[in-house]
């Protein structure tokens, strides 16, 4: 709760109306807002906010952030009968040159959550979902009460809720927070988006430690070059969200960031020169985590002393892929730099499990018991993975050539999304798979058909440059019929990687939304081989 005379110094501008009126809560949704709660009516790229503001104030709503163009259209819209002009003079509003700017440290103020939970922040390009949920496994196995924030979902101390961002917008960001603090929640691992920096969503929150993957093309729809997006994800390394920094740096951005951060930074990576080193053997799952040769690896205590007896540590990645010893690497980092002893890490770095639903998650299926039982040679091994990016692709398939004959790879690409990517998609999955099935991802708007020849262009380049696996390619549009061909005429020694979409639960054609899981439908192809209707399981 907060008084609008507080609000003023986070929030400097022209108040109109009671300094001392008090607000319970934020909202920018004109459908969520309820009375005693501060309406952000914000510029939109369609509609202003504010012009839903005089039906809220007519329903007891009478508390508003806007700018003065918002304000003007308020007060014009109310200014015909005497009964509205009486509700308006009740309303007290802010008005603020950029209300999208001081959106979220307002509701840092109003909420209450500047400071709790503690935030462990992981940004890049891919991933950051997974990341997240590796620090959570190894919190939870150290009896930390905690939650987890980002693209799958919202997780409160166990409890659920369906994630539609990434980030979610400031004002259900700290509201998040606060329900968090009720459920004594002490530490959140979060996803931070290039999209939510650049918007302003995860202002007022503010990082003990932060993390970074990768950058490679993505987003570039958002973001219009790689420089762009790259200076977006920087934002999260300075002062104003950050007190310290991990940095992998397995390739040039990384090493870019390191220079671009203003918070102190320790490195990540496989060489010597990285100062918490990854000794891994490729294919391994165990690995040894060197916290380098500087004795102050993590904050240190409040007498002086260095917190960590232990120099190395051993750790297993719960997940499959050399890319996810590096994530598994990062989250144990990032929370020795919080300030959580490596000893501890060490003691549950080999034990602690996770599963990160629609990343390399691996399909099961109940079958016909004694068919299932006395044949699992039949089934071939089936994984879905969020991957949609070129580097995404050849890493998830690089990783599944180790113990694969064959590797069939089914996939498409998004429309009204970054065109540029498509090309690499197809030159990724050529040059690391043996068979290609080609389908539709979300086409969106966008013809499904052309989407898909874009890819192929970069199929074809591969071919031709003769640096491609690929012995077959096909072009399935339908993404249900795909999985099932893919699945129904692959070997039992082969691996299907069915990848892009990952967790979703629904496929965009056009503006219409129906449902769709690669997973439910991979689980259907794999009981239908063996001769079963039942919907079987996933492997967590």
């Amino acid at each position: 709760m907060m008084r609008f005379s507080q609000l003023l110094p986070i929030a400097p501008g022209t108040l109109h109306g009671d300094p001392e009126k008090e607000v319970t809560g934020v909202s920018h949704d004109s459908r969520a807002v309820a009375p005693g709660q501060l309406y952000a009516a914000l510029p939109g790229a369609n509609v202003h906010g504010a012009k839903f503001a005089p039906e809220l104030i007519r329903s007891g709503v009478d508390a508003i952030l806007t700018d003065s163009h918002g304000w003007t259209q308020v007060t014009e819209a109310l200014d015909g009968s005497e009964s509205d002009r009486a509700l308006l003079d009740g309303v007290t509003a802010l008005i603020v040159e950029a209300p999208r700017a001081v959106l979220g440290f307002v509701s840092a103020a109003v909420y209450g959550t500047t400071s709790v939970p503690e935030l462990i922040g992981v940004t890049g390009t891919n991933g950051k979902t997974t990341t997240t949920y590796l620090v959570d496994g190894m919190l939870a196995a150290l009896g930390h009460r905690t939650a987890v924030i980002g693209t799958v979902a919202i997780l409160i101390a166990g409890d659920t809720v369906p994630s539609v961002r990434t980030t979610p917008e400031a004002p259900e960001l700290h509201a998040l927070f606060a329900k968090m603090r009720t459920a004594e929640v002490d530490t959140c691992s979060m996803e931070v988006s290039s999209h939510a920096l650049r918007q302003h969503r995860v202002d007022g929150a503010h990082f003990s430690v932060a993390g970074f993957t990768n950058l490679s093309q993505d987003h570039l729809d958002f973001h219009n070059t790689m420089e762009e997006y790259f200076e977006a994800k920087a934002q999260l390394f300075t002062r104003t969200f950050s007190d310290r920094a991990v940095i992998v740096v397995e390739d040039e951005w990384g090493e870019r960031m390191v220079d671009a951060a203003q918070v102190p930074v320790r490195t990540l990576g496989r060489d010597e020169r990285s100062q918490w080193r990854i000794d891994h053997t490729p294919g391994e799952s165990e690995f040894v985590l060197h916290l380098g040769d500087d004795e102050s690896a993590g904050p240190n205590r409040a007498d002086g002393q260095s917190a960590h007896t232990l120099r190395s540590i051993r750790l297993r990645s719960p997940l499959p892929g050399d890319f996810n010893v590096t994530n598994t690497a990062l989250a144990a980092a990032m929370l020795i730099e919080s300030g959580v002893a490596a000893e501890d890490i060490d003691a549950i770095g080999r034990s602690f499990v996770t599963s990160v639903p629609g990343r390399m998650e691996i399909i099961d299926v109940s079958g016909p018991r004694a068919l299932e039982e006395s044949h699992p040679e039949l089934l071939p091994r089936a994984i879905v993975d969020y991957s949609h990016t070129p580097d995404a692709i050849a890493k998830a398939l690089a990783t599944l050539h180790a113990d694969s004959e064959e590797l069939v790879i089914v996939f498409g690409a998004g429309g009204d999304r970054d065109r540029g990517k498509r090309f690499g998609m197809g030159q990724a999955a050529a040059r690391e798979a043996d068979v290609i099935v080609l389908t539709d991802d979300n086409p969106r708007t966008e013809d499904p058909a052309a989407i898909r020849a874009a890819i192929r262009e970069g199929v074809d380049a591969a071919v031709s440059a003769g640096q491609a696996r690929v012995k077959k390619i096909i072009e399935v549009p339908d993404r249900g019929r795909a999985i099932d061909e893919a699945i129904a005429s692959a070997d039992p020694s082969t691996t299907v990687l069915i990848a892009g979409k990952g967790h979703e639960t629904g496929q965009t054609v056009g503006t219409t939304v129906t449902e769709f899981d690669d997973r439910a439908r991979t689980r259907s192809a794999l009981s239908m081989r063996l001769g079963g209707e039942q919907p079987g399981k996933v492997h967590r």
